[in-house]
């Protein structure tokens, strides 16, 4: 259990430093190319067409960390109005869907990228990235989050049993 708290740790401080440069990009190219259409008259087309390529890899990967640390988009009505022993039954049972729901996302997602890995394509942008590049950011993220759920899902069982 250690191991895994310790990689997850890792992976959420990775994750969260990626989101901030990639939030930090996106800004930036929205900026410069205001700027330079402000300035020159013209811009430079990658400059609006980069932060959407950049979504992918801001939204997924930060899956699991969300989800552990609570932050994840989530309906509250119910918990309050159930025991803590009912409420630690349903927590189980939401890890234990989002293990789940991640492991078959994590197969899709790459299956996905292997074949646009094979098939060569690349986005008709004015920067060539590789559509297999922006894909690869669902296998990654479901990884993340399947990790962190198993993690949760042992914390569940613990909490569940020792108390």
């Amino acid at each position: 259990m250690k191991a895994l708290r310790a990689v997850n740790n890792l992976l959420a401080s990775a994750t969260l430093a990626l989101a901030m440069f990639i939030i930090f990009i996106m800004v930036a190219a929205l900026f410069l190319s205001a700027s330079t259409r402000f300035i020159t008259g013209t811009g430079f087309a990658w400059f609006i067409e980069l932060p959407p390529v950049l979504v992918s890899w801001l939204v997924f990967p930060l899956l699991g960390p969300l989800l552990k640390k609570g932050q994840h988009i989530k309906v509250d009505f119910l918990t309050p109005l159930i025991s803590v022993k009912v409420k630690k039954i349903l927590f189980l049972i939401v890890n234990l869907v989002a293990f789940i729901s991640a492991c078959i996302f994590f197969k899709a997602g790459l299956d996905a990228t292997l074949m646009y890995y094979n098939l060569g394509q690349v986005m008709e942008i004015e920067i060539s990235i590789p559509i297999w590049w922006m894909f690869l950011a669902f296998p990654v993220g479901f990884l993340i989050l399947a990790l962190a759920s198993l993690e949760l899902m042992f914390d569940n069982i613990s909490d569940l049993f020792n108390r």
